[in-house]
Formats: C-alpha cells, sequence, structure tokens
C-alpha cells in the first residue's frame, strides 16, 4: 500500500530517480498492520502461527513395538491404492490423491520399512485438471514403475477431470519432477504398465465387456495391449481381453480392477483386485505362460482378503485389497494393499491406508503371509533393517505428534489444497501462514483456500492457534473437517455487525446446520481445537492455550465417513478463510 501525497499538486518536474528514492523513504506498514488495512492484499488473511496434531489410538498403546519390530498401515490416513517400483536399492511408492492437489503423493525407502516423501507427481496446473472436480474424482489407482531398458520412471493413471482420461507421465529421476500427461487412447480404469524381459511393454487396465456382452452389474474385464515405447502409445488392434469377470464367471464376481502384471520364473503373473473396494474387498492372481495368456486363476483364491472374518474381531482391519508387489531388501517379497481401520461405530474416517505384508512365494502362486487371517497391528523387521520411523525425516507411524510453526521457506509435503495450487492462497514467513480467503467457499466444487492434513487416527486431537479479524459477514477462518463438498464441519470466527462470533456449523449431504455459536472477543490470537475419540468429535476454543471450552459438545463423525458421505476419501483436516461465507450467526 502505497501513501498518497496530500496537497497541491507539484508543479515542478521530477526525475523517474527522485521518485523511486522518495517513496523508498516512506514508512512502510508492517505486516501486522496491513492486516488492519482495507486497501491490501491481507485483508482478513487470518495468521496461523502454531499447529499441533496428535494420534492418540488405543491399539498402539497397548501393542508397543520391539526393537525388530514395525507397524502396518506404513502410511496411515488417506494414501489408498498404493503401488510400488524398485530401481536397485531405491523402492518408491504412490497412491491415489482424487482432487487433492498436489497429486499422486510419491515416497522413497531403501527397506521398505522407513519411508519419506520426496514430493508430488502431478504438482503442477499443466499436469493435473481438478478445478471443476468432485472430491472423488480427478487421479485414480497410479501405478508406478521403472523400465530398465530405457532407464525411466513411469507414472500411469486415469484422470476424471479436464477431459484427460488415461495418461502417463515419466522421468529419469523423481527427485527431479515428470513430465506433463500423455493422453491414452483406450477406455477403462485402473492402467498399469510392463515392460518384459526382451525390451517389450505393455498396458493391463479394467474395462467394461464388450457391447451387448455385460451379463451382470459389476461385470468387467481385464485387457492388455502392446505398447509403444518411442511413440507413449498402445499399439492399435492389438488389444486383448485376458480376464472376463474374474476367477470364476458364473460365480459373478465384480470389478475385477487395478491389475499388475509380473513376470517369474519365465511364467506371467497377473494380480488383480476383486469384488469392489469396500468389504467384499480382496487380491486374485492368475498365471500364463504369454503375457497375453490364457490366464488360468490359482487353485487358492483369494491371496488376500479380510471379507470372510467375524465383524466383530479386534482391532479390525478391513476392506483390504488393491496390491502391488515388489522383492525386499532381503530377496523377499513384500505387498503393499489398500485396508481401512474402522472405529468402534464402524465408521471410515481415516480413509483406505496404505498397509504392508510378506508374501511367500517359495510355491507356483504369490500368497500373503497372513492376509486371510486379522491383520496384525505390527510385524517382524525385514533382515538386516532398523526402525528409524519418526527420526531423521522419515514419516512417523504408531501414535505420533506433527507440529508445523510454518515459518520454513517450504510448506511440509503432508499439506495438501484442494482443486487448486497451495501458492494461489498460502504465504509462509517469520510471522507464520498467511491464508488470503478465495471467494469461494468450502460447499462449492471449485478451489478453495484451505490447506489440509489427513485425519490419521481414530483417536486425535488437532489444534491450531490463529489471528484473525474478519472484515464482513462474508468472511470467515478458522478450522473445517471434510469429507467432501457436501459432508463436513466448519468451526470458525466470522462477523455480523458489530459483533464477531465463533460458530460450529454441520453440513450433511449438502444440508447446513449452525449447532452453535459464542460472541468473542478477537482482541487477540484463539486456540482452535477438534479432537476425536472414534465417532465422538469435539470442538473447543482458547485464548490462554490451556482452558479450551467446549462448543457444541460432542458431535457425531458419520459424516466423515466414507461409508456415510461416499467416495474414496478419508477425513482432512483443514485450516480454512473464505470471502464467501454463508454461516450466519443466530442474533443475541
Amino acid at each position: 500500500m502505497m501513501k498518497k501525497i496530500k496537497g497541491t499538486p507539484l508543479r515542478f518536474p521530477i526525475s523517474p530517480i527522485f521518485l523511486i528514492v522518495f517513496f523508498a523513504l516512506l514508512p512502510w506498514p508492517s505486516q501486522a498492520q496491513v492486516t488492519n488495512s482495507s486497501a491490501d492484499p491481507f485483508d482478513s488473511a487470518p495468521l496461523f502461527t502454531y499447529f499441533k496434531y496428535e494420534g492418540k489410538d488405543e491399539v498402539y498403546q497397548k501393542n508397543p513395538l520391539k526393537a525388530n519390530e514395525f507397524y502396518t498401515p506404513i502410511l496411515q490416513g488417506c494414501y489408498p491404492d498404493p503401488s510400488i517400483t524398485r530401481k536397485g536399492d531405491d523402492y518408491y511408492l504412490v497412491n491415489s490423491s482424487f482432487a487433492f492437489f498436489p497429486g499422486v503423493p510419491i515416497f522413497h525407502s531403501k527397506d521398505l520399512v522407513n519411508w519419506k516423501q520426496i514430493g508430488h507427481v502431478l504438482d503442477r496446473p499443466s499436469q493435473l485438471k481438478v478445478t471443476n472436480a468432485g472430491m472423488s474424482e480427478g487421479i485414480y489407482a497410479p501405478d508406478i514403475s521403472y523400465n530398465p531398458h530405457n532407464e525411466t520412471f513411469y507414472m500411469i493413471t486415469t484422470q476424471f477431470a479436464g477431459g484427460i482420461g488415461n495418461m502417463v507421465v515419466k522421468t529419469k529421476d523423481p527427485l527431479k519432477g515428470w513430465s506433463d500427461p500423455i493422453k491414452l487412447d483406450f477406455e477403462g480404469i485402473d492402467p498399469a504398465l510392463f515392460f518384459d524381459d526382451n525390451g517389450k511393454a505393455y498396458v493391463v487396465h479394467n474395462d467394461a465387456p464388450e457391447k451387448g456382452k455385460e451379463q451382470y452389474n459389476g461385470h468387467r474385464v481385464i485387457k492388455i495391449w502392446d505398447y509403444d515405447l518411442e511413440r507413449d502409445q498402445i499399439i492399435p488392434g492389438s488389444d486383448k481381453v485376458i480376464v472376463d469377470g474374474g476367477v470364476d464367471i458364473s460365480k459373478k464376481p465384480i470389478w475385477i480392477e487395478g491389475p499388475h502384471l509380473y513376470k517369474r520364473n519365465g511364467r506371467y503373473y497377473l494380480m488383480c483386485a476383486e469384488g469392489g473396494t469396500g468389504d467384499q474387498h480382496s487380491e486374485v492372481v492368475f498365471v500364463s505362460d504369454n503375457p497375453k495368456g490364457p490366464f488360468e486363476p490359482a487353485p487358492k483364491n483369494p491371496i488376500l482378503s479380510q471379507r470372510h472374518l467375524p465383524k466383530d474381531r479386534k482391532n479390525k482391519v478391513d476392506w483390504a485389497g488393491h496390491a502391488d508387489l515388489v522383492e525386499g531388501p532381503d530377496g523377499k517379497y513384500y505387498g503393499v494393499f489398500l485396508g481401512v481401520r474402522p472405529n468402534e461405530a464402524n465408521r471410515v474416517n481415516t480413509g483406505r491406508e496404505t498397509f504392508i505384508l510378506p508374501v511367500d512365494w517359495s510355491g507356483v502362486f504369490p500368497v500373503f503371509e497372513g492376509g486371510l487371517e486379522p491383520m496384525p497391528v505390527k510385524l517382524k523387521m525385514p533382515s538386516g533393517v532398523v526402525n528409524k520411523t519418526g527420526k531423521n525425516g522419515f514419516l512417523p507411524n504408531g501414535n505420533f505428534a506433527f507440529i508445523d510453526d510454518f515459518k520454513g521457506k517450504t510448506l511440509d509435503m503432508r499439506w495438501i489444497g484442494v482443486r487448486g495450487p497451495r501458492e494461489n492462497f498460502v504465504q509462509t514467513g517469520k510471522e507464520g501462514l498467511r491464508i488470503t480467503p478465495l471467494e469461494t467457499n468450502i460447499n462449492e466444487i471449485k478451489p478453495t483456500s484451505a490447506l489440509f492434513y489427513r485425519q490419521q487416527h481414530k483417536d486425535f486431537s488437532a489444534t491450531v492457534r490463529m489471528t484473525y479479524q474478519p472484515m464482513s459477514e462474508k468472511h470467515l477462518a478458522g478450522i473445517t473437517c471434510l469429507q467432501k463438498e457436501t459432508f463436513h464441519y466448519v468451526f470458525g470466527i466470522t462477523k455480523k455487525g458489530q459483533q464477531h462470533y465463533l460458530v460450529l456449523q454441520r453440513t450433511r449431504n449438502g444440508q447446513s446446520e449452525l449447532i452453535a455459536q459464542e460472541r468473542i472477543d478477537i482482541s487477540k490470537p484463539i486456540e482452535l481445537q477438534v479432537s476425536a475419540q472414534g465417532d465422538r468429535y469435539q470442538f473447543s476454543y482458547a485464548f490462554d492455550g490451556k482452558n479450551f471450552k467446549n462448543l457444541g459438545g460432542a458431535v457425531s463423525g458419520d459424516i466423515l465417513s466414507t461409508d456415510v458421505a461416499g467416495g474414496f476419501t478419508g477425513a482432512l483436516i483443514g485450516l480454512y478463510a473464505t470471502k464467501a461465507n454463508d454461516i450466519s450467526p443466530k442474533s443475541d
């Protein structure tokens, strides 16, 4: 903001250099002063100076690790549809990201236990066209693979946004960024690349049966194409259906998908998910002497599932499937896959997470060790590996705390936006984090000015310190607990007349209800907190950082659950600001 010069206009000539020096010497407002100025870009931009997320799950309290153990899931919270590849001693893992921005988080490990996030595969608007995508649209089921013949990494996926469909990006080095998308000319979802010993390449994917051949709802096929590595396109006319329906089409299996092709001892193995991604999910495997089949199913399928187990089992993990295999550093095979950990109300608020199990491939077919038994909380370390999770940049798991004062030059990679780049509304600096509010709100299928952290535990607390002064009733800032645009809580500060209010709103299926409100003094920073014990969520605030006061009582987490809200994502905790507030406090 530049100060005006009052009085009679100057009538003598002024050199440009004089003007530059003159205005440079004028007193400029501090950032705090800027916040209160109606002419500054920081108008109504909340300042967040501290965030703490802390997991408190009983299962980890009662099952502490021994020196030779590690926890599974290895990635807690909404990290679904894992795919993994290996180059030498380096392992890379990716997950679905739907409408999150940036998209497709990518992780690196040397041992399958200790993981660091190294970035996102899709981190530019030219790669990710999710501006108008619903929360469970966007990026589905990425597959990462390494081709030793041309020393190139590939990530192939389906982008349900921007008219893109199936696409591939590639790089020589995952640390140095990925290409823009190359659109692929085939239908269906869940593509995966396979590179044979002779240098040939193939794509396998889920597709609909040929027109007129669909036998029942959920009937799908697995198709294979030859892939031209020079053009990065399928070879027209090379497609073939290699699985019709699933293991046994007479039993009407549904949603055969997530295929991966492997070669071992001269034979080709096709592993797929079957049964849909809910409580009937499973993993099945087939074998052939040729990549184009015919494929024969293993005599004992599924090789991974939890669907047949008692519903009331302790420490339940469910929905297991959508797996990918890799040879570990000890020469043994391991499989990563998705699963969920429902709370006591059987709600799935943490979403689909990334688990790992050892795989016995001593016989003809791979079999997940313990994959048909109740999922263990912890596993034995691979030979020679030391558990470093939560140290030296390795991601934590089990119960842990994540603390951020936002003073770094860049945001922690665990913070994500929805539908648009974080850089469009976020600024970090010595004071903390500024979120410049957009003229959209959390109910809209548009980019929103909210920075999200995944809910990673059934029992947790998340606390943020905020300084904020709304300029009008259209301004609001605080925290949101979000499943999707039509299912969420908003807990924040807004204005009505000359008064300021803290409000709590619940939105279910697009219908919003003001649960509670309280008039507050905003002359000093406030701490906002959400905590949960399973399905019971509470929203509280404090001005001294200690004596938190609850607003609205205990509320249900049902609307933050996948099984209630639908879709494929887990609950997110957001630092949120908007210039399109639609929450109106009631008159006192």
